[in-house]
Order: C-alpha cells, then structure tokens, then sequence
C-alpha cells in the first residue's frame, strides 16, 4: 500500500503530532468524502506500507521525529511558490521555507524531497518574466537539495473560481506554458534538475518537460529496491499519472488557506474544521459517533507481499 499523506491537507505542518500518534497506534480512520459516515480503518504497520508520500508546504514540525519513521519509506512532495500573502494567505516566509527543504533534503536525501513549482498562476504581477525569474531565483537556491521539479498550471475548479475572485488572474494559453516551461527548464538543467508536470494535458516534451508521477511508481521501486506492480489511480484525473494510493487526509482542513487550493471550500471553512481536530483521535477531524459505520480496509502491496 502506498499512503498518500496529503492530497488533501498539510498534515506535516498542521496535523504532524496526530500522524505520529496514529504511526504509533498502528492504525488510522479515514471518512468517505462522499458519505461521511463510512469510515476506513487502515493499517499503518511498516509491513503494510510499501511508501508513505507526504505532501507539504512546511514540514518543519516534522523534521525533529523522522526518526520515529525509520522502519518506513517515504519521500516528501514538496511546494515552494514565488506569491505572496495575497494567493499563500498562510504560508511561512519563503527564506524560512527554503531552508526547511535543505534541511530535510540533508537527513533524508535531495532524491527523495521533490520539489513542486505549482500551480502556475499568470498576473499583471505574477507575469511570465517573473515566473521564469523566481523560478530561478529558487532553483539556484535548491541546486543539490533536490534533483526533480514538477509544474503544474492553474486548474480553475468552480471552488477556486470562487476562492480566486478577488484575483485578477489571466487566462493561460499553449504558447504561455510553452514560454514557462522553456524557461524553467534552461534553469533547472543548469542546476542539475530535471522538469517534470503534473496532471497537464499539454503536451510540453519539445520544451523538455516529460509527463510525470507525484505518486510515482518507478521512483517507489528505485528507493525499495523493488519492482512496483500498481495500476494507474483511477479516482484521479485522467491526466494525472499516479499509481494507486491511500489517503489519509479530509478536504476543508488546511489551515494555509491558499487561494488556489482545490482542496478547500474556502479558508474560513477550513480554519473552523481545524479547531474540531483532536490529535488524540483516530480522526484527522472529530471524533468516531455510534452512527458511523466502520469497516477494514483490505491492503495490499505494491511489491506482491503482505495482504490484512
């Protein structure tokens, strides 16, 4: 089983103590998105874990206990943007953030901290000359901290339509992803990274940028020594090419509020449901009710081992 920890919220930042609690109980309990009562009970015994991908914005609340993660594998998704408090409403300094990402790519190696530029959003002030700038700006930062960079362009769901009304952002065209993607990658090839995208439709190859896996099933067999028999994850979009996962988390409980975010409703929504957490709970949020319905969720590895 590969545990995807988070998809849908910054559990290293917000929710780190709650983790490590449910990593010592052996187990965790995740409701339905779409029914709420049914809830999964899921084992988190190394032995059902093949890898465990985090997702962050800031794991620094992390980093003093990796080690209680010893007997696991994991690597990290890591998001460093160029915006301001106006777009990343929650987020800690950049300065802070970069040196949070050499500091875990140093315990735990620059392959395994990935480095996520997205999504890619275009204004009168986020132009295309500042992307490529801050872009570099950061590369030349990370260079031997992290050997992959993975895009994205600005998806606008009706949630961040909504979110994102105050922002005057532009509509992006091919030949807008084509000139950024051109751009980053003439950087990162000078710091010894490699481009990849996410989820993206278009077709960046020319420009260097091959179609990539945030869950990403040849990277998992690499660091496991393994070969990883996983299909692609059908719940994702078509586009997307991650290998089947497990995740652990809850929309409409992330607590950076950015403006972007698919994952949250709105931010005031997610700040309420952050103050519901308990890290003594089984739950990322709440708490089990008699009327919940909980059953095991069968696991299986990747690699062809154990089954529960």
């Amino acid at each position: 089983m590969i545990l995807s920890v988070s998809r849908r919220t910054d559990i290293p930042a917000f929710y780190s103590d709650w983790f490590f609690n449910r990593i010592e109980a052996g187990f965790v309990c995740v409701r339905n998105p779409f029914d709420r009562r049914r809830i999964s009970r899921i084992v988190l015994l190394p032995e059902f874990v093949d890898c465990i991908v985090f997702w962050s914005k800031n794991p620094l609340p992390m980093l003093s206990r990796l080690d209680r993660l010893k007997e696991y594998m994991y690597y990290f998704q890591f998001t460093l943007n160029p915006y301001d408090s106006l777009i990343e409403r929650n987020v800690p300094c950049k300065e802070d953030v970069v040196e949070t990402f050499k500091r875990l790519s140093d315990m735990i190696g620059a392959r395994r901290v990935i480095w996520r530029y997205d999504p890619v959003i275009l204004t009168d002030v986020f132009s295309r000359e500042y992307h490529v700038d801050c872009f570099a700006h950061l590369a030349r930062q990370l260079e031997r901290y992290t050997d992959t960079c993975i895009i994205s362009f600005i998806d606008m769901y009706n949630k961040t339509q909504r979110n994102m009304s105050n922002i005057a952002y532009k509509d992006m065209c091919m030949d807008d992803m084509l000139h950024l993607a051109k751009g980053f990658v003439s950087v990162a090839g000078t710091c010894g990274m490699r481009v990849r995208s996410c989820a993206e439709a278009a077709d960046l190859e020319a420009v260097g940028v091959a179609h990539g896996s945030c869950i990403d099933g040849q990277l998992i067999g690499e660091l496991l020594g393994k070969k990883v028999c996983a299909s692609k994850d059908r719940n994702q979009r078509r586009e997307c090419g991650c290998i089947q996962s497990v995740d652990i988390g809850e929309y409409d409980t992330c607590p950076h509020a950015c403006v972007y975010c698919y994952a949250n409703a709105d931010g005031e929504k997610a700040t309420r449901r952050f103050e519901l957490h308990n890290p003594a709970s089984p739950l990322l949020i709440g708490c089990v009710e008699e009327k919940d319905r909980v059953s095991d969720r069968t696991m299986r590895s990747v690699c062809g081992t154990a089954d529960t």
